[in-house]
């Protein structure tokens, strides 16, 4: 596991280093290659897919605690059951709210990239 999470490191790392160095690029010379867009839309999917994954992974964990906690609590007091569940789907729709953060995050990346417009691109 712990290799897994070093290979991770780096290879964002690298990612973030490709990403900078496409901003601070020249202008290609006539007949040259320009990888910058690229680069940067490589770099932007790759964000917006570790933005959605993260945020639908950590939304489910929440909403799976809370809907075990809230189980718990109707089996142990079933006379509570209206101000339990009211409370735990409240919980539910906040915690939501961090994957939806986390999907328009990921739309802003694919759809209306600011970082194309930042070199002039976009």
């Amino acid at each position: 596991m712990k290799n897994v999470l070093r290979y991770s490191f780096w290879t964002v790392i690298a990612f973030l280093a490709s990403a900078t160095m496409a901003l601070a690029a020249e202008a290609a010379p006539a007949g040259a290659v320009d990888y910058t867009k690229a680069i940067v839309l490589g770099c932007s999917l790759i964000g917006a897919g570790i933005a959605i994954g993260v945020g639908a992974s950590g939304a489910g964990a929440g909403m799976g605690q809370a809907a075990g906690g809230g189980s718990v609590a109707v089996g142990r007091n079933p006379e509570a059951q209206g101000k339990i569940m009211l409370t735990m789907m409240v919980g539910m729709a906040m915690t939501e709210s961090c994957a939806i953060y986390a999907l328009v995050v990921s739309l802003i990346l694919l759809y209306a990239n600011p970082m194309l417009k930042l070199i002039g691109i976009g």
